[in-house]
């Protein structure tokens, strides 16, 4: 167990409202800790950091508006004093190594429970490492270092909906407009599915979801 002696400032960004409700409610309740800020967009992150002075930034990278893992770099590199705790639904074996050489060491499942989710913060504000039981089984136990891209088949049925939506040339305030969504998250949706697929820009994606079935190449054209 920690010193009681130190209350630790958190930080939380997040877009996801019953994540953001969960872990406020956790952090409120100990006494051990002291709830900074929550930010659902980047620009209220940089204020938060920049204004307080927090310990801990529990995020998820896949759901916030950050431009890519670079952003988490520049982040540690001008906040050396912040520890961070990643907390996401997926994450695949190029984003892990991507954290892990950036210095990010301590990645959570949003499925964790109580007690696992306070062992990833004591672990992270001492610089320890901590990974879900799932993921180290992803990661690490593999017997050879190659890396398996994900099965495209993997995507759910909105985000198939949405793909469908980006192969028809609509535009996210579009998309949004029409799934009567925010952009917001529509943007998010759409780094999902990049990352999930391993594609960098909609021409790619398209033609992964024509091999794949997801549409029909004669109504579509690259």
């Amino acid at each position: 167990m920690m010193s009681t002696d130190k209350i630790y400032n958190v930080i939380i960004a997040d877009s996801q409202f019953l994540v953001v409700h969960a872990l406020r409610s956790l952090i409120g309740a100990d006494k051990r800790y002291s709830l900074a800020g929550v930010a659902s967009f980047r620009s209220d992150l940089n204020k938060l950091i920049e204004n307080s002075r927090a310990d801990l930034l529990i995020t998820d990278f896949a759901n916030f508006d950050y431009e890519g893992i670079d952003d988490l770099k520049n982040i540690k590199e001008k906040h050396p004093q912040l520890s961070v705790l990643i907390v996401t639904n997926l994450i695949t074996k190029s984003e892990f190594s991507a954290l892990t050489k950036i210095g990010i060491k301590n990645i959570i499942y949003k499925s964790a429970d109580k007690d696992e989710i306070f062992s990833a913060i004591e672990a992270a504000l001492k610089s320890k490492k901590f990974y879900s039981d799932e993921i180290l089984d992803l990661f690490l136990e593999s017997s050879d270092n190659k890396y398996v891209p994900e099965d495209p088949k993997y995507l759910t049925a909105s985000e198939i909906e949405i793909v469908k939506l980006i192969a028809e040339g609509l535009t996210t305030k579009e998309i949004a407009m029409k799934k009567n969504i925010s952009h917001h998250t529509v943007n998010t949706h759409r780094k999902n599915i990049f990352r999930k697929v391993e594609v960098s820009n909609a021409s790619e994606l398209i033609i992964l979801a024509i091999k794949a079935g997801w549409i029909n190449n004669i109504e579509y054209y690259i």
